[in-house]
């Protein structure tokens, strides 16, 4: 289970996600809840009387239901369908979703700022340091170090692979679905994978995670709910903001990327000194560089 500890609704992080607790259910029940579970959006904000109005049953029913799947009250299983909404939000949902489709193309820019200011705040207000400072320490004993990711993600995935590739440390990313199988595949114990996919989770990126741990590998999860494939196969997980007007805003996890990569270089600073003047050397007359 991933270490997240309990959520504040009560239902804890890396808990079996909603296919798992609907077969917990009688196939009538299964039948009856179906809907909920395909168009969540569509129930969240729901009274446990209207929820059963459109499911056509009764609200004892409903919660009969619920306590078979595992929670402990209507309000926490609203709790989890906020975060499955979440978790399968498309970019149509995020411009949808956007209510001020009349007002000036400039407002629509600060609005998109706000957002990521709110996700910055968010991530501010919730990143434990301790546990980031002891993946700092699992890093530097690590044999090897994968990062996976792919799609929209396949830039953080670059941006941190690149990074620790420069502070001398031993990685490789995989971003696409061959090499992230025969990646993860050759990952065993003593070995750290990073995961890096939001929402729903990349097919490729979930699969590769199951297959590294299976192997007896440390994965170390970035996603952005509780709900997600990512965080259940998580040895442990970091939740990052991503909410946007169109897709996904990648301004939270850059800056989670960026006080992971500061703490990283400041817990060993002798040593990471020692390989920047170095790097320094070949930046300030390296033949890459366009001369001044």
């Amino acid at each position: 289970m991933a270490r997240q500890g309990r959520a504040k609704n009560g239902w804890r992080t890396g808990s079996p996600h909603f296919a798992e607790r609907v077969s917990q259910l009688s196939k009538k029940r299964q039948e009856l809840i179906r809907p909920v579970y395909e168009r969540p959006r569509d129930y969240v904000l729901l009274s446990i009387r209207d929820t059963a109005v459109n499911l056509k049953t009764d609200p004892a029913t409903v919660l009969r239901i619920v306590r078979g799947m595992g929670f402990g009250s209507y309000r926490d299983f609203k709790a989890y369908l906020h975060e499955l909404s979440v978790a399968s939000a498309t970019s149509l949902d995020g411009m949808q979703s956007n209510s001020h489709r009349d007002s000036s193309l400039i407002t629509q820019g600060r609005k998109a700022l706000d957002q990521d200011f709110e996700n910055l705040q968010a991530l501010r207000n919730t990143l434990d340091m301790n546990r980031l400072v002891a993946l700092v320490a699992r890093l530097y004993k690590a044999r090897k170090i994968l990062v996976l990711g792919g799609d929209l993600a396949t830039s953080l995935v670059d941006y941190l692979e690149y990074s620790l590739l420069l502070l001398g440390f031993p990685v490789v990313a995989a971003t696409a679905p061959g090499r992230t199988t025969h990646a993860a595949r050759s990952m065993g114990k003593n070995d750290l994978v990073i995961a890096i996919s939001f929402r729903r989770g990349l097919r490729q990126t979930v699969e590769g995670m199951e297959q590294a741990r299976a192997n007896g590998a440390y994965c170390v999860g970035i996603t952005n709910t509780f709900v997600s494939p990512i965080a259940r196969l998580s040895n442990e997980c970091f939740l990052t903001p991503v909410e946007a007007y169109l897709s996904n805003s990648y301004a939270a996890p850059m800056s989670f990327i960026n006080v992971f990569l500061t703490l990283v270089a400041q817990y060993r600073r002798s040593r990471i000194l020692t390989i920047l003047k170095k790097v320094d050397e070949e930046q300030r007359h390296g033949f890459r560089w366009y001369p001044a």
